[in-house]
């Protein structure tokens, strides 16, 4: 059941990112199809990744018992999943504030945190990419 919920959890995270993306292109009027097909693809493989992590979890549990090691294969698969679910929901939790705060400007008290949460988002030469990693200001800059 808790990998159930470990995945709708990142899928709801996901669709409430797209949903909020959707909304703040609409209000400036930035509606990119090609940026939404983009964003949908990066969210299916956050799905993706969250489910190979579930099945690694549960491939780890039963090598332990076939091992008979159930301990130490059971943490090293918990830590992992919930590892990767921890990134994911963070990173799309800080998505979908930074959307917020674009959709209405009397959230900008949130700007303040999302700049704590924020891990990437900035270049080196501090322009924003809209949540993209640093690898992509090395793609964009070359």
């Amino acid at each position: 059941m808790k990998y159930i919920i470990m995945l709708l959890v990142v899928v709801g995270a996901a669709l409430t990112d797209l949903a909020t993306g959707f909304i703040k292109a609409y209000r400036s009027s930035s509606l990119n199809s090609r940026r939404m097909r983009s964003g949908g693809l990066e969210k299916l493989c956050e799905t993706v990744v969250m489910a190979a992590a579930i099945g690694l979890n549960i491939g780890l549990e039963l090598l332990g018992e076939y091992y008979d090691a159930p301990e130490l294969t059971e943490l090293a698969g918990s830590v992992t999943a919930f590892g990767v679910f921890l990134y994911i929901t963070l990173m799309e939790a800080v998505s979908v504030l930074e959307n917020f705060a674009a959709i209405k400007p009397e959230a900008a008290v949130l700007v303040r945190l999302i700049k704590r949460l924020k891990v990437f988002g900035s270049c080196a030469d501090g322009a924003d990419t809209d949540g993209e990693s640093s690898i992509s200001c090395k793609r964009k800059e070359e």
